[in-house]
């Protein structure tokens, strides 16, 4: 299970996520869904270890993995942009990281 607790985070003076709470179950689909400029980079960055919150925390598996670097987390990303090997299909894209969990 992930659970964002009351995350927040701000660049400079403007507040991009402000006191967010989610649940996410295992197995379950979730999907963010907002305008752009909404926060929803920002907090799939945060999940991923690649932004860390300016206040809240995150759980993984009831371990709180706020400060976790994305290397040590349980957890795989797939970049918007999906060629992160352009010379890979979607699907190699998107399966490289589990592959390399094992």
């Amino acid at each position: 299970m992930v659970d964002i607790r009351a995350v927040s985070h701000r660049f400079g003076q403007h507040t991009v996520l402000k006191n967010v709470s989610l649940t996410i179950e295992p197995g379950s689909y979730t999907i963010l869904l907002g305008p752009s400029g909404s926060g929803k980079t920002t907090l799939l960055s945060i999940l991923g270890g690649f932004v860390t919150p300016s206040q809240g925390k995150v759980l993984i598996r009831g371990e709180d993995c706020t400060a976790v670097p994305p290397a040590k987390r349980p957890t795989t990303t797939v970049f918007q942009d999906y060629a992160l090997f352009p010379h890979m299909s979607v699907g190699s894209n998107v399966g490289f990281g589990l592959r390399m969990q094992g």
